[in-house]
């Protein structure tokens, strides 16, 4: 039986490449190889769904596949299934089904109608990813899919400037999620000195007894673990990235921000539930934050002028109270509340392009006038002072703004000064430098060789604030990520274990993809007079294979799933000693900063209306 669960994840993956072959003009070949793809795809697992029930729903474990194995480390493919993984599959097959269905029609004669359903099929690979991980390794691959598949979605129309720029800021918060949860990976690594499966975290008296002894460091994997999951699922502070989310077209704001990928944290709480239901602190705060979460959520979906926006934040309520649930240790029921809500808001935000034309029938023949509420009975300075914070959505994007990506900023522009022939006659004897340290590192003072590893990682960090600030020179920007790869990787080296084949196999990722992106950035510089990050420039509507290269090149830059980048990042964490918070701090941050600035190079220069007035410029969005 185990054998079958990879045929849940070839099926989706299949159609995904197959899609990818067919011309743009054949709409229909395109609707029904998704439309089969995911058919196929829904009865096969019910069909497996009754097997599985009538035989006695023991849980299944396949390990799959060793990407990566070095003489300390192990990256495994591991697939997973129990009834948390039968419900969501259950949920999500149906769903996407359907809206698979309602998009062969929403989109007809849409630019971007091979694009929409080459990024479905590319989610709902992501989305099988996920919910059969056998081990954080796996979800992390499938939990990227998901972030990127968003980005691609929310942009969607990409002749636009609010789409693209809502894509970024959601992308920004997804880069805080990943974050988390690498930092989960790296703690969890040093706690059982392996790749855990969740089939051993379920293990009550393994988790028990590493607990007892590892209390400070099981305290942290499980806040890592909620700030993924509060991030995934936009609960409080990362709330208002959500309705911005709604900037893609109606059906992919149904089936990503309305019904699964919103519930993937959730999913995340459910699967390592074992780990944390242990820890009373931790479960306390996953209730607080569901609780807060829901009731603002609540306040600022009352006031709310757009259907979509009203949707989302009814969601994040829904969402937060479901947080509540799993906390308490209701796992049926917080199945069965998602469920119940991803069938809701997927039907909500389906009917949602007709349902103002029936709100205003309605008015106009039924009038009802506005009913007594709650509110009503509180202090009238109280009721308004929480009527404007919904309506201003309670400060949430200042807040980040304010806390977050503003301090960045600033600290970026004061470093102005560095331009690319300061920073070659700097950096690059310093790197030298680094690595005649490196090789002759045992002949180092100790106090030396201790301080080295958090120095080179604070270099690299300054390189990245400079390309996050950065608003001139793309290719500058390109480069400053380039080099903070290669300044984290001389950081790790002057730790224990970290072999050359190691170093190599990871800089391979970043050498490949930095010089695939460098050429498309200065083919396009030798074709176009001006090129910054100042705006908006939409080249990708001159140069459409142009943007696709460069896009590869980031996401090969960023991380992408299977990649040396991606394999590399988990390396790297993983010859991060557990007593090296400052070391990992800065790298953590680095790689938030780096994900943030490729993608925001590659939305500048070719997404957003064209810088050249003689192409037609969309309507302003709402």
């Amino acid at each position: 039986m185990n054998s079958i669960l990879q045929i849940f994840v070839f099926i989706p993956i299949a159609g995904f490449f197959i899609s990818l072959l067919i011309p743009g003009k054949k709409e229909g070949i395109l609707s029904w190889v998704a439309f089969f793809t995911v058919g196929l795809h829904m009865v096969s697992f019910l069909v497996f769904l009754v097997y599985w029930l009538t035989h006695g729903r023991v849980s299944l474990n396949l390990k799959e596949i060793v990407l990566f194995q070095s003489k300390d480390y192990v990256f495994l493919v591991d697939f997973y299934f129990d009834k948390i993984t039968a419900v969501y599959l259950l949920v999500g097959s149906f769903l996407t089904f359907l809206v698979t269905i309602y998009s062969r029609y929403y989109l007809h004669r849409e630019t971007g109608y091979k694009r929409f359903f080459n990024t479905i099929l590319f989610f709902y690979t992501g989305y099988n990813l996920t919910i059969f991980s056998g081990n954080f390794e796996t979800l992390f691959i499938g939990w990227e899919m998901l972030g990127i598949s968003s980005f691609l979605l929310i942009a969607f129309y990409r002749d636009r400037y609010l789409p693209v720029k809502n894509a970024i800021k959601v992308f920004s918060v997804y880069r805080i999620g990943d974050v988390g949860l690498i930092l989960a990976i790296w703690a969890s690594h040093h706690l059982w000195h392996e790749n855990i499966t969740f089939l051993k975290l379920s293990n009550y008296t393994l988790v028990h007894d590493h607990l007892l002894s590892h209390t400070f460091i099981g305290a942290f994997i499980s806040l890592m673990i909620l700030v993924a999951a509060a991030a995934k699922s936009a609960q409080l502070p990362f709330s208002s990235w959500l309705p911005r989310a709604m900037e893609g077209p109606t059906p992919s704001s149904a089936i990503f921000y309305g019904s699964l990928s919103v519930h993937i944290g959730v999913f995340l709480l459910l699967r390592t539930h074992p780990f944390w239901d242990q820890q009373i602190s931790v479960r306390i705060l996953i209730g607080i934050l569901g609780l807060t979460t829901s009731i603002i959520a609540s306040l600022i979906a009352r006031v709310q002028s757009s259907v979509k926006s009203q949707i989302a934040y009814a969601s994040i309520a829904q969402i937060g109270l479901i947080f509540i649930e799993v906390a308490a240790g209701f796992e049926n029921l917080a199945l069965l509340h998602f469920a119940g809500n991803a069938f809701l808001r997927t039907y909500q935000l389906l009917v949602s392009p007709s349902i103002v034309s029936y709100m205003i029938r309605e008015q106009f023949y039924n009038f009802v006038p506005r009913q007594h509420t709650i509110e009503d009975s509180w202090p009238k300075k109280i009721e308004y002072s929480v009527y404007l914070l919904s309506l201003k959505e309670w400060n949430l994007d200042l807040v980040m703004d304010y806390l977050v990506w503003k301090p960045l900023k600033q600290t970026g522009r004061k470093l102005d000064f560095l331009t690319l022939p300061i920073l070659f006659a700097m950096f690059i004897p310093m790197y030298l430098i680094g690595l005649f340290s490196y090789f002759y590192q045992d002949q180092l003072p100790t106090q030396i060789h201790a301080y080295l590893p958090p120095f080179f990682a604070f270099i690299g960090l300054i390189m990245v604030l400079k390309s996050f600030s950065e608003r001139k020179n793309p290719v500058m920007s390109w480069f400053l990520i380039i080099m903070n790869h290669f300044w984290t990787v001389l950081s790790i080296s002057f730790n224990d274990h970290f072999s050359n084949y190691e170093i190599a196999f990871y800089l391979s990722g970043i050498i490949v993809s930095g010089t695939l992106g460098y050429v498309c950035l200065m083919r396009l510089k030798s074709r176009e007079d001006v090129i910054d990050l100042n705006g908006f420039h939409g080249h990708s509507f001159e140069y459409p294979r142009l943007a696709l290269v460069f896009l590869i090149a980031c996401l090969g830059l960023t991380g992408f799933p299977i990649t040396p980048t991606f394999i590399g990042e988990d390396l790297i964490f993983s010859h991060i000693h557990d007593d090296q918070f400052i070391l990992v701090f800065l790298i953590s941050s680095g790689f938030i900063l780096s994900g943030i600035s490729i993608m925001r190079v590659y939305a500048r220069v070719f997404l957003g209306p064209h810088i050249k007035t003689y192409h037609e410029l969309p309507y302003k969005s709402s």
